[in-house]
């Protein structure tokens, strides 16, 4: 299933400046991996060594956080927006 990523911009050196991309996967952890054969580096730095999401590091289904649903499990229908968004922090 074709899915449309939107890619923050401190990881756009990984996809040559393009602000969203596809990638295909029938769950999160799928399309991770397929945005990984085709920009290699990405999915080490949107998961930690273990696996998981980063703590900094929100990613959305739609318009819902994959935290409030299966994490890497969610699934991804055909033409969803996966939008990955790193936590900002300040005062």
């Amino acid at each position: 299933m074709s899915v449309s990523v939107r890619v923050p911009t401190i990881l756009r050196s990984y996809t040559g400046g393009d602000s969203e991309v596809s990638a295909e996967g029938a769950t999160l952890a799928e399309v991770l991996d397929d945005l990984d054969a085709s920009y290699a580096g990405i999915r080490a730095r949107i998961l930690d060594d273990n696996g998981k999401l980063r703590r900094f590091v929100n990613v959305y289904v739609g318009d819902e956080d994959v935290r409030f649903l299966d994490d890497l499990a969610t699934p991804t229908p055909d033409g969803v927006k996966v939008s990955v968004i790193p936590a900002v922090a300040g005062g």
